[in-house]
């Protein structure tokens, strides 16, 4: 989106609204949403959403609201607004709203903000209806609030749905696998054991020899990437199908992270060379971690190429469809890793809380999860808000 219709006026909050929406790429719940307004003219930032629940906490919920405000100041935030995503009914009416959930975080957000940014505009949007929390004006905010019909009327609304922007429902609507049938997921399950037990005939053999069976079964675990990728795009073989290989391969963590350069453009055949690799510092390794600046650092971040990156991301997604249940950290980290470059923060997630119910301990995941907790963006988000 343009940056003309991300410079919100918050006097005029059905913007702000409009917008958040589509930048979450989800309908929010029972949520709390924190807006980086950037200098020179109020530009959008940084969105974070929160559990509700956890802002409102008696508890921790001070905690919560300086965790999330540290990462706006991070973004470059002059200013702040919080958008509180509550059940049907208006906050309002409570016997007692200012113990209610609403009343809550808005303190503890407003509490938090006092000294970094002033006061912070709280507005309400309920299943029907929003408001601005503290609004006594019937006219401006009737009880139950403005229709929620009135967002779609806005200038952000109107270029989002011309854009072809798209909402999700809810969070967990952002992340779907395709339907894989039970034969095809059979002779998939049949290739990855056949592919275990190769590899781990390789680690059995003596001295080089192992080295040389590894360094081959890595080999071929990135030529079934390239596969999968072809047969996505559709311009290579369906058969033999690559699903059960790469599955098998990406345990690897070698393999992980040749398929992770993979998804950067221009590495050309890096990661093949990669896998070879055999020395514990190799060129290859140095160039792996250049290739890695292109994702994090600001003065190289580029944007991942849209079509490529749908077409990795169908490829992940087909090898965990076809893959075993509750045992894909790997595909799904990177699909994590996908999500988050691309600026789709709330899926990636998603994608992390489902890599770690498979495997709590896994590295990677852990490491992406702390980039996200940290409120840091890929470089070319951070490049382009400087």
């Amino acid at each position: 989106m343009d940056t003309d219709l991300e410079t919100v006026r918050t006097s005029e909050p059905r913007e702000l609204l409009a917008l958040i929406p589509h930048r979450l790429g989800f309908r929010p719940r029972d949520s709390a949403v924190l807006v980086s307004l950037r200098p020179p003219r109020g530009r959008v930032g940084l969105v974070m959403r929160v559990d509700l629940v956890h802002l409102a906490d008696g508890g921790t919920g001070r905690q919560v609201a300086r965790s999330a405000l540290s990462a706006l100041d991070a973004d470059g935030a002059r200013h702040v607004a919080c958008v509180l995503y509550v059940g049907p009914d208006d906050p309002r009416l409570h016997a007692e709203p200012g113990r209610s959930a609403a009343h809550r975080a808005a303190a503890h957000v407003r509490e938090a903000a006092e000294g970094p940014f002033g006061w912070v505009p709280v507005h309400v949007v309920t299943d029907s209806g929003f408001l601005t929390l503290d609004c006594t004006d019937p006219v401006c905010c009737p009880a139950g609030g403005r229709p929620l019909s009135e967002l779609d009327a806005t200038q952000v609304g109107a270029h989002m749905v011309l854009s072809g922007s798209v909402v999700a429902g809810s969070r967990e609507e952002l992340v779907r696998f395709p339907a894989v049938g039970q034969q095809a997921r059979r002779s998939a399950a049949r290739v990855r054991a056949r592919w275990v037990t190769r590899g781990v005939e390789a680690d059995e053999r003596a001295g080089e020899q192992r080295e040389e069976a590894r360094a081959a079964w890595r080999a071929d675990s990135v030529a079934a990437w390239r596969s999968a990728v072809r047969c996505v795009e559709g311009t290579g073989p369906e058969h033999p199908a690559p699903w059960g290989r790469l599955e098998a391969g990406l345990v690897d963590r070698r393999v992980r992270d040749a398929v992770l350069v993979a998804l950067i453009p221009g590495t050309g055949e890096l990661a093949e060379r990669y896998v070879l690799g055999r020395a514990p510092e190799t060129a290859d390794d140095v160039a792996v971690r250049e290739a890695l600046r292109l994702v994090m650092d600001p003065a190289h971040g580029v944007r991942p190429p849209p079509d490529q990156a749908r077409v990795h991301q169908e490829a992940l997604e087909l090898v965990v469809a076809h893959g075993r249940p509750r045992r894909q950290a790997p595909a799904l980290t990177l699909l994590a890793v996908l999500a988050w470059w691309q600026g789709e923060g709330a899926r990636a997630q998603i994608l992390l809380a489902t890599a770690l119910e498979h495997d709590a301990t896994y590295r990677l995941a852990r490491m992406v999860e702390d980039l996200l907790r940290s409120a840091v963006s890929p470089g070319w988000v951070r490049r382009d808000a400087a």
